[in-house]
């Protein structure tokens, strides 16, 4: 496999930050040192200061889709300098979990501050961040009114008005997943039926682009993660406003007795093969301290999973909702048979 990675190192308490193209961190260390190894798909820049404000040590960064993470760290095998594997989406960090990468974490820190439906129920990995996937409408077209729940998206009235993206990406597969959990195969298996009956065209291009294409009427309502509309509504393009102006967010299942929107996770753990274990596991609760939730919430528009940090005033303002609080954990467990489901419904 030919993946082009990339170094970072974020000292401590610094501002410096370097980047290089190479294809490896330096040879596995043969005792505990302040120094943490992470693979990473988080690809957001903002994410350097929680690196730069870890003052228990030096932070090494190797940045790659999750996929190609994975498979390196499982060639490395017990040789590999990683400490902590992080990315995005509970589906990810259950493909890991499930080719035996964690290292199961006890810490009484991360176990108070994290919700027990946000991590795994074994401490192998623990959730860091928080989004939505949720209805996004024009507002020429739609009313609030007019939207309930996700199960009410297969209902006709939807017959070529629904915009999402492909069935290969992993969040449509977490979805999916969440509905399987709440009400099991077979109903699913005839709710995609119609679903996908009522797609506004083929699933193509990412969560941004069908928001966009909502607001151009190419459908009436589209499905996305929370942050794609925050980067908008932050964003000082005046195409960009146009379409804040034309589209409406909708959290669904909000009703009496729903269970609520479905959230996923940016996420990670520790690897079992790790050098630098005692440091890794700082670093985990480094990510779940008020200061990096706060960087978390504010540098790529997500939800903090700590209670009581404040929101960023953009997500505060799409209002407050109810979440699924289904353990997310589960997400990964069904993966497979939604991926199946969707293909035989004949999502693309």
């Amino acid at each position: 496999m030919n993946v082009k990675l990339t170094r970072r190192t974020f000292l401590a308490g610094g501002t410096a930050l370097t980047a290089l193209v190479m294809s490896g961190l330096p040879r596995r260390a043969d005792a505990q040192s302040g120094t943490v190894n992470l693979y990473t798909s988080r690809h957001y820049n903002t994410d350097e200061a929680l690196y730069d404000s870890f003052m228990n040590g030096e932070i090494n960064m190797i940045e790659a889709k999750a996929g190609e993470l994975i498979e390196r760290i499982k060639s490395e095998g017990v040789n590999s300098p990683a400490d902590v594997f992080m990315t995005v989406d509970a589906g990810n960090l259950w493909r890991a979990d499930r080719d035996g990468l964690f290292l199961p974490v006890n810490s009484s820190m991360l176990e108070s501050k994290i919700p027990e439906n946000l991590r795994h129920p074994n401490g192998h990995w623990f959730g860091f961040s928080k989004r939505a996937r949720v209805i996004y409408y024009n507002k020429d077209r739609v009313s609030p009114s007019d939207l309930s729940t996700y199960e009410d998206l297969a209902d006709s009235k939807w017959r070529g008005k629904i915009l999402i993206r492909s069935s290969g990406n992993i969040y449509n597969q977490s979805l999916i997943s969440s509905l399987i959990a709440a009400h099991g195969d077979a109903a699913i298996e005839e709710w995609l039926e119609g679903f996908t009956a009522n797609f506004a065209r083929e699933p193509e291009a990412n969560d941004t682009a069908q928001i966009r294409a909502c607001a151009d009427g190419v459908g009436d309502i589209a499905i996305a993660n929370s942050y794609y509309f925050a980067r908008l509504v932050k964003s000082t393009d005046p195409a960009d406003q146009e379409v804040v102006r034309k589209v409406g967010i909708f959290f669904p299942n909000q009703g009496r007795g729903e269970r609520g929107a479905h959230v996923n996770i940016s996420g990670g753990g520790v690897l079992a093969n790790s050098p630098n274990k005692n440091a890794a596991v700082a670093f985990l609760e480094h990510l779940a301290s008020d200061q990096s939730q706060q960087y978390f919430a504010e540098g790529n528009n997500e939800y903090p999973v700590v209670e009581g940090v404040s929101l960023d005033p953009v997500l505060a303002g799409f209002g407050s909702f109810n979440a699924d609080p289904v353990n997310v954990a589960r997400l990964g467990e069904n993966q497979q048979a939604a991926v199946r489901m969707m293909d035989r419904a004949g999502w693309r």
